[in-house]
């Protein structure tokens, strides 16, 4: 509105985009490609919770391009009508074009980086447990469509028998035998993407010590 010399109040426009459904991915993606484009740091690391809202997150690299493509277009129509119509032959600046040109400049190169499997790789968390596993599986072959490397899969908050000792009660037992049941069908689906398998701690992961000891097990 800016860009087109529009003088009115914004307030209604920006409740109104507020309100798409698409508005807090939009938003964290762009947040995502200023900080990877301004190469301050050797390595980004992005923790996204596996839900739909992630799939809409890293596609919107796609979407923001169609998007551009279709306003560039739609731009330039008209300011090629607004020139013919002029009484000047003098050509104005164009702000908003420009705007368009460097904002798809941006997202291609943000589409470079998460399809380039030498700088960027997308890990999986799981639990041993049937919803977990079945979610993961569909993610990885969304993730497959973008093409977005895939880093591997890590299985968390395992029951560690040795841990446990001898003396366990029965529902830990059975508690137990469903995780091994669920780590062979990880294993199965997953095999070579297995990067880790992390145990449920007595604790809560927080603070230096705790985050030793999860690093440990990571990376073990």
């Amino acid at each position: 509105m800016k860009f087109a010399d529009i003088s009115t109040k914004a307030d209604d426009f920006v409740e109104s985009a507020t309100m798409n459904p698409a508005f807090e991915e939009s938003a964290m993606f762009e947040n995502m490609v200023e900080m990877m484009l301004k190469k301050e740091y050797d390595v980004y690391v992005f923790d996204t919770a596996p839900t739909a809202n992630a799939r809409r997150l890293l596609g919107m690299s796609k979407v923001y391009s169609l998007w551009v493509d279709k306003m560039l277009k739609s731009r330039q129509e008209a300011r090629t009508l607004r020139e013919m119509l002029s009484f000047t032959k003098k050509k104005e600046a164009d702000p908003l074009l420009e705007y368009l040109l460097g904002f798809r400049d941006r997202m291609g190169q943000a589409q470079r980086l998460l399809t380039d499997t030498e700088k960027t790789a997308f890990f999986f968390v799981t639990l041993p447990e049937a919803l977990p596993i079945a979610v993961i599986t569909r993610f990885i072959g969304w993730f497959l469509e973008f093409g977005i490397p895939i880093g591997g899969v890590i299985v968390n908050m395992v029951l560690d028998r040795q841990a446990l000792g001898a003396d366990v009660p029965e529902f830990v037992l059975n508690r137990m035998q469903m995780q091994d049941d669920h780590m062979k069908t990880i294993r199965e689906k997953f095999d070579d993407r297995v990067r880790a398998v992390v145990p449920l701690f007595d604790e809560e992961v927080r603070g230096t010590t705790m985050l030793g000891r999860a690093a440990a097990s990571l990376f073990a």
